[in-house]
């Protein structure tokens, strides 16, 4: 499970995140692209933009339940997708 006091840098404030567990694995890129991206620099992946959709927020969390090591998490905070 994803810890929400070891995030990696440079995340927008909101519900989904990722952790320093992140392996660079490729699958949340790949899951949803609109909203995690790669540094890199120091070769993990984050979440570069909050789901604003309803398709977004889907693919949000699957890439979420398929991380290989929970690395990405969500808080449940912040504002859900527009509707």
């Amino acid at each position: 499970m994803a810890d929400p006091n070891d995030k990696v840098p440079g995340q927008p404030s909101g519900r989904y995140y990722v952790d320093t567990q992140c392996i660079d694995c490729d699958l949340c890129r790949e899951t949803a692209p609109a909203n995690f991206m790669r540094n890199d620099e120091e070769g993990f992946s984050f979440v570069f933009k909050q789901p604003e959709t309803d398709e977004e927020e889907t693919l949000s969390k699957d890439a979420m339940d398929n991380c290989p090591v929970e690395a990405i998490g969500n808080d449940g905070g912040g504002p859900g997708p527009l509707r």
